[in-house]
Order: structure tokens, then sequence, then C-alpha cells
């Protein structure tokens, strides 16, 4: 029988051990469907900007999904504050198809506003998956963290690193239904996040944001027979584990106090202070902007590039290999990410993130047209991206109390967001004024004041050394 969750105190039973198995079971699956969603229509973006509205012009459309994805944090992390994961998900995706659509039309009529308005919404999809990886730590034990929100970002690998190859048969089937060239995986991406969205919406239940905010008020439950560690009695002291110790040994900022619901206001401007109060939230909140600003800088003129020394009867194909090994680094090697982020520290696995972008700015930028170098660059760029972004996403969602923790999130989002689109809008100008080598020089340049804010002395006691 189903535990009532709005039982009185006393009476309140949950055993949080199955309920984290299931929620992560189905994040696993939606981000499977999210993945080949967002990655399908990503494979040829910059493709298709690039012939509805020119060279220069392909980093600002492809700047325009990363622009709606951070905004799109915004409300979609308000719903959440207020009503917990599910609905929030389910507007992120539902979104994301409407810009899928929109992308449609555009490539049909040759319209830049559309095609701009399009790949805005079309953000939603990546919106969705990025706070999926939060959702997955909301009931995740301590020294588990790392390794749950990596296993969320891996689960994109199984459909993100095949969507690049499958983009050419879309865009083949759909051809002949009567969609111009390059609009058939953006029909695709549309059906993918439909379907994402109705799975999460029937199924996300009990809702793991609300279920955590409700065991830290202290409506927690007994353990069980087995005396299994996640379950908790409902008379214990809130923030603190079975054995009577701070949550997670008192090992970091699992010890943080933690809220019970979204106070009022809880905005973007309640986000900024709390933020500034907590030095591992700001670290943790710069390792994932400037790991994604590096990432978007250096991959949306990729294609643009292969373009340069190919035929378009050749070029998709390339752009669909090269992809997948760069996505391949972002995604499947995220359980290893998230074991050494637990294992040695977030700041440590921030640091070799740093240094695995540098490697991949300068194999990629001294590559020339040698498809294969580029390749490996690409595959460097993604692996440098997995290490600031889990280490980075762990380490800010366990500095902050359950209460702020989504607006928190939401920020970090929409800065991430916003560091990747101006990367992506100014990518596509210096691309064409000095070219992809200046590009990739420009981008390792920009780690510079990550590399300053990790080395910072760590003060006795500070919750962003341990894992």
């Amino acid at each position: 029988m189903a535990t009532d969750l709005t039982a009185p105190r006393s009476a309140a039973r949950l055993d949080v051990a199955p309920i984290q198995r299931r929620t992560m079971r189905l994040l696993f699956s939606t981000q499977i469907i999210g993945g080949i969603g967002v990655t399908i229509g990503i494979s040829v973006g910059a493709l298709l900007a690039d012939r509805v509205a020119g060279t220069a012009l392909a980093g600002v459309a492809q700047s325009a999904g990363v622009v709606g994805a951070a905004l799109l944090a915004v409300p979609v992390t308000r719903i959440m504050a207020r009503h917990g994961r599910r609905p929030g998900l389910v507007l992120a995706y539902a979104v994301g198809a409407v810009g899928g659509v929109l992308v449609v039309v555009a490539a049909a009529t040759r319209s830049v506003p559309l095609l701009l308005l399009g790949m805005l919404l079309f953000g939603g999809g990546t919106a969705a998956n990025l706070q999926a990886r939060y959702t997955a730590v909301d009931l995740a034990e301590p020294a588990r963290r790392g390794r749950q929100l990596s296993l969320i970002v891996w689960a994109t690998t199984i459909g993100a690193v095949a969507a690049p190859n499958f983009a050419a048969l879309a865009d083949e089937v759909t051809t002949g239904w009567g969609l111009p060239p390059l609009a058939g995986p953006f029909a695709f991406s549309a059906t993918a996040f439909v379907l994402a969205a109705v799975v999460l919406l029937g199924l996300l239940r009990p809702d793991p944001l609300l279920t955590a905010r409700r065991l830290a008020a202290g409506d927690a439950v007994s353990p069980p027979a087995t005396g299994h560690p996640s379950a908790v009695d409902a008379d214990a002291v809130p923030g603190r584990d079975a054995a009577g110790t701070p949550a997670g040994g008192g090992q970091g900022p699992a010890s943080a106090p933690v809220g019970v619901r979204a106070p009022r206001g809880a905005g973007m401007r309640a986000a900024w202070s709390v933020v500034r109060a907590q030095p591992a939230a700001r670290l943790g909140i710069a390792a994932v902007a400037v790991g994604h600003l590096v990432m978007v800088a250096v991959m949306a003129m990729t294609p643009v590039r292969l373009g340069e020394s190919h035929a378009d009867a050749d070029v998709l194909r390339l752009v669909g290999v090269v992809l997948s090994l760069h996505i391949a680094g972002m995604y499947a090697f995220s359980p290893v990410v998230g074991w050494l982020t637990d294992r040695l520290g977030r700041r440590a696995v921030i640091l070799g993130g740093v240094g695995l972008l540098l490697a991949a700015c300068a194999v990629a930028g001294t590559a020339g047209h040698h498809t294969p170098r580029l390749s490996v660059g690409l595959a460097l760029l993604g692996l440098g991206w997995s290490g600031t972004m889990v280490a980075g996403s762990t380490l800010l969602s366990e500095s902050v109390s359950a209460g702020v923790r989504p607006s928190v999130q939401g920020f970090s989002d929409m800065i991430m967001g916003l560091a990747g689109a101006s990367a992506a809008v100014l990518s596509g100008f210096v691309m064409q004024a000095a070219g992809y080598p200046v590009l990739t020089l420009l981008a390792a340049v920009a780690t510079v004041p990550l590399v300053a804010l990790a080395l910072r002395p760590v003060p006795t006691g500070a919750p962003d050394e341990e894992g």
C-alpha cells in the first residue's frame, strides 16, 4: 500500500530507497528519449541556420536555443519550487516540442524570425534534460550524490551518441514527405519531447523534491527491518541521519541546513543572495558556466569548419561522426566522473575538467582540416565539459538548503545558458573574421577566471573539498 504523505507526522513512514530507485529508472529512460530529441536537432541546427540565415547568423540561431534553455530555467524552476519537479519538467519538454515544430515551418518558409523563435523554444528540451540531473539528487544519499547525478547525465549518451548518425536518415525520410532538407530531424525531435513529457506526467510520482522537503521537515520514516540507511525515523532530527550525525557524515555541504518549502519570492534575486554568501555555490556555478561556454563556442562552429573542406554530400555524415565522438566524451564517461567526484572531491574534478578543455582547444585548434585530429579534439572537449558539469552541479546542489535549491539550480542553468549563448553568438562572427584556430584560442583563455577561483585557498571546514 502506498504511503500517505499527508498523514500526521507521528504516523508518517516512508522508505526513501525504493522511491529513489524508481525515480532514477524513470529519469534514465526519459533522458534517453530527451537526448535523442535535443541532439538530433543540434546536429543539423548550424547547417540549417547557415542555409536559411547565412554563416554569421548561424551562430545566432544556435545561441537562440541556448538562450531559450537559460530563460526557461526561470519559470521552470519557479514552478518546481512551488509544485515539484514533475510539472516543471513536463512544461520544459512541451515548450521544446513546440519549438521543433516552428523550426520545421521556418525551414519550409525560409523565415529567419520564425527560425530564431523556434530555436529559442527548442531550448526547452535542453532545459528539461539539465534539470533532470538535479532531480536525481533530491533523494540521493550524501555519499552517492555525484554518482547518481552522473548516471542521469550518462543516460543521455544512449540516445545522444546515436542521434547525429540518424540525422541523415531522418532527413531522407521526411524529404519524401515533402519537408525541406535538414528540417526532418527537428520533426523527430518534437516527437521525442512529447513522448518524454507524457511519460513524466504519468509516472513521476511521488515527486522527489516534495518528498525530500517533507523528510527534511521531520516527516521521515522509521528504518525497515533491514535497517536500510535511507530510511529515517519520523522523530529524527531534521538534517541528521539515522545515527544522529549530520547528513553526509559531516563531510562538506551535505550537512548544510535543509529547508522545508520554497520561501515566498524565492526567485533569481533570492538565489543570487544565497549564492553570494556561499563560496562553494559560487565555485559550482562558475564551473558549470565556464565549462559550458568553452564547449558551446568550439562545438557550435565545428560543423561549419567541416563544411569548409567537404562537399555537401559528405559533410552531414562527417558531422554525425565527429559530433557523436564529442557527445560520447560529454556523457559516456560521466559515471566515472561522478565516482571521481565522490572519491577525490568536487574541486579536484573541476580542475581536471578545465585541463581537458584546454587540451581540447589545443588539439582542435591545430587540427587544420584533418578530420581525425579534429574528432579527437571534440572528444576531449566533451570530457572536459563532463568534469566541470558533474562536479560543479553536485557541489552546487549540496551547498544550499532544499527550500531555495530549485531557484539556485535554475539560476545556475540561466547563467550557464547565457554564457553558452554569448559564446555561440560570438563564435559565428569570430569564425567569419578570424577563423577556427583563433576561436579555440579565445575559448581556452576563457577558463582563466575559473582556474583562479578553483585554486583559491579553502578555509578550514569549508564544504567544497570533501566528496
